[in-house]
C-alpha cells in the first residue's frame, strides 16, 4: 500500500547534491536542465532559505529521476532523450 511505511518520499538536500554530482552537473547546467533558477538548486542543496526549511518538489524529484534515465523531456506523446555525453559510446 502506498504511504504506509515512514518514508514519505522527499529527497534530502544531501541527496539532492549527490544526485547533482553524480550527474557531473554543475548547478548552473542542473538548474537548466531541471528549468529552474541556479539559486533554487542552491537553496534545495543548503535544505533551506532565509532560516525557513525548503523541501524539495515531487515534480522536482521526478525531474531528477527521468533525467537520470537519460530523459530530457516529454510533450505528453513523445519522449526527447538527452544527447550522449562526449567521449562515450552506447555499445
Amino acid at each position: 500500500m502506498p504511504n504506509s511505511g515512514k518514508y514519505n518520499g522527499a529527497m534530502t538536500s544531501s541527496q539532492f547534491r549527490a544526485w547533482r554530482k553524480a550527474q557531473g552537473l554543475r548547478q548552473k547546467e542542473a538548474a537548466d536542465l531541471l528549468g529552474l533558477k541556479k539559486r533554487m538548486i542552491q537553496y534545495y542543496e543548503k535544505g533551506e532559505r532565509d532560516g525557513k526549511k525548503v523541501e524539495i518538489p515531487k515534480t522536482v524529484r521526478l525531474a531528477c529521476y527521468a533525467l537520470t534515465q537519460g530523459i530530457a523531456d516529454f510533450d505528453g506523446t513523445e519522449i526527447s532523450t538527452l544527447p550522449e555525453p562526449e567521449g562515450q559510446d552506447s555499445a
